[in-house]
């Protein structure tokens, strides 16, 4: 349960701080368009989008606070973590969550978002080691 509730926190924290940055690093230095904390609402419920990728952050957080701890002693600490984002993550979003929403897969391979999107979940990633490492240490748990 600690696993499932650091994780939760950590990604949904990374992603409003973390992935947020990454995001907003790439549209300074022209190399993309977002909208950083994007509060449109998105269906079904009319969320506004920066909630529903925080959530979404939160349940990669649980997924990646339960792999990254058991991958092999030199991927420990933000290596494994970012290694974990940038490439699990991205290759999950381009094959199955992209289609299933009706786009194309990886996006269209369109630059630069082939090389932003994966440096942006790194981001994520690199957020995620240090609020989980905050976490265990301000909840005492190891």
């Amino acid at each position: 349960m600690r696993t499932i509730i650091v994780g939760f926190i950590a990604g949904f924290l990374s992603v409003l701080i973390f992935h947020q940055l990454g995001f907003f690093i790439a549209t300074e230095l022209g190399f993309g368009r977002s909208v950083i904390y994007n509060m449109r609402p998105v269906p079904p419920f009319g969320v506004p989008l920066i909630l529903s990728a925080a959530f979404w952050g939160g349940l990669w957080g649980i997924v990646g606070a339960y792999i990254v701890p058991r991958l092999p002693v030199w991927l420990d600490g933000p290596t494994g973590w970012i290694l974990f984002a940038g490439i699990v993550v991205t290759l999950v979003n381009w094959f199955i969550v992209l289609p299933i929403k009706g786009l194309p897969v990886g996006n269209g391979f369109n630059l630069p978002g082939v090389v932003v999107v994966p440096i942006v979940y790194a981001f994520w990633g690199f957020g995620m080691w240090v609020f989980v490492g905050l976490l265990r240490r301000a909840l005492g748990w190891r």
